[in-house]
C-alpha cells in the first residue's frame, strides 16, 4: 500500500501564502504521477494540477483561472508534491487532497488519496 500524508493547511489572511506538502510511503518502486485535488464546502472534488516523475506538470484551466495556485512541484527523492498558493482569496477555501499514482515493487499500481488538508482564508 501507499500512505499519502499531507501537510501546510490552516488558517490564512486573504493576500497570503501558503505551500502544501504531501509525503508519500510504503513500498514503492515508481511514482508515475502525483498530484492535488480540492473540495470546497458543498461543492465536488476537482482537479488541480498533476505532476509526473520527470516534472511534467498539467493544471486544471478553469481551477486556475477561478483561484490562486501558482505552481505543483516534486521532490522525487523525498516522494513529496507540493502546491504552492499565492495571494490566496476566500474562495480559496477549501479541503486539499493529494493523490498519487504508485507502483510496488511486486508491480501493483495503487492510486491512493491523502486524508486532506483543509484550507481556510479569513480575515
Amino acid at each position: 500500500q501507499v500512505q499519502l500524508v499531507e501537510s501546510g493547511g490552516g488558517l490564512v489572511q486573504p493576500g497570503r501564502s501558503l505551500r502544501l506538502s504531501c509525503a508519500a510511503s510504503g513500498v514503492i518502486l515508481t511514482i508515475p504521477t502525483m498530484g492535488w485535488y480540492r473540495q470546497a464546502p458543498g461543492k465536488q472534488r476537482e482537479l488541480v494540477a498533476t505532476v509526473t516523475s520527470s516534472g511534467i506538470t498539467t493544471y486544471s484551466e478553469s481551477v486556475k483561472a477561478r483561484f490562486t495556485i501558482s505552481s505543483i512541484s516534486r521532490d522525487n527523492a523525498k516522494s513529496t508534491v507540493y502546491l504552492q498558493m499565492d495571494n490566496l482569496k476566500f474562495e480559496d477555501t477549501a479541503v486539499y487532497y493529494c493523490t498519487a499514482r504508485a507502483v510496488g515493487i511486486g508491480g501493483q499500481v495503487y492510486n491512493s488519496w491523502g486524508q486532506g488538508t483543509q484550507v481556510t482564508v479569513s480575515s
